[in-house]
């Protein structure tokens, strides 16, 4: 665990609060815009320098930096708490900065950083998956660690997992996130299943599977039989005599 030393002095002008158009011709002439406010005094619109904002995020400690403000003649402990940045180009576009109290507690998120070289991905082909990136905390300003380091030079699929629990403890430091909470976990690689493909039957098994294959029924048409049976011919006969003798009585 380290902790945050450094001591930066950022310089804080008094701003109208304004428009968007009014910003804007703010960072045309270098600056940007910001809030100073906290310790029971009313927020004030500022302008600060954003190369040095920038230099503090890129720092050791990063946004959990403890840097002076120096306000029309006052200097003030402060930190980082938001920050705007121009989505297409990555520019600061505004900041609020929070005055704080050294001997008061404070809560805030401390980054986790990986150390050692786990034999579990080495030597047995795992990977290593790191699930949490920040812990929770609350300790005094001048307490605050720059980060923990997470020691992985022992993690095995035997032993594959760091909780919270496994930190080091300081008295200095309470650590507010879950203990039970997993900070990396190892895994196996997952093996592709080739997919099953079903086998075409050549052409000779194919023609013994058709011949192996029970033959449909013969399905027999219902209706008039190609050759009339005796009583079809009587039937003639009767309608024949019927015919003649009809014609004998109308002459």
């Amino acid at each position: 665990m380290a902790t945050a030393t450094e001591t930066t002095l950022v310089e804080a002008k008094p701003r109208e609060a304004a428009d968007k158009n009014a910003a804007r011709r703010l960072r045309a002439t270098g600056m940007i815009p910001a809030v100073f406010y906290g310790g029971g005094k009313e927020p004030r619109p500022v302008s600060v320098d954003p190369k040095k904002i920038s230099q503090i995020l890129g720092s050791e400690s990063g946004y959990n930096t403890i840097f002076d403000v120096s306000l029309e003649g006052e200097k003030a402990k402060a930190m980082l708490v938001d920050w705007q940045r121009d989505p297409m180009h990555g520019r600061l576009l505004h900041v609020d900065l929070k005055r704080i109290a050294m001997d008061k507690k404070m809560r805030l998120k401390v980054p986790l950083v990986l150390r050692g070289e786990a034999p579990g991905v080495k030597t047995e082909g795992g990977v290593l998956d790191f699930v949490m990136r920040e812990l929770d905390v609350e300790c005094l300003p001048a307490d605050i660690p720059k980060n923990f380091e997470v020691d992985v030079s022992n993690v095995l699929f035997a032993t594959p997992l760091i909780r919270v629990s496994d930190l080091p403890t300081s008295e200095k430091v309470r650590v507010l996130s879950d203990p039970d909470q997993t900070i990396v976990h190892l895994t196996a690689i997952r093996e592709e299943v080739a997919p099953v493909v079903a086998e075409v039957p050549a052409e000779g098994e194919a023609a013994a599977a058709a011949a192996a294959a029970p033959a449909e029924p013969e399905v027999i048409k219902k209706g008039k039989q190609e050759t009339e049976g005796p009583a079809e011919e009587k039937k003639e006969e009767k309608e024949k005599d019927k015919r003649e003798k009809d014609k004998k009585e109308k002459k």
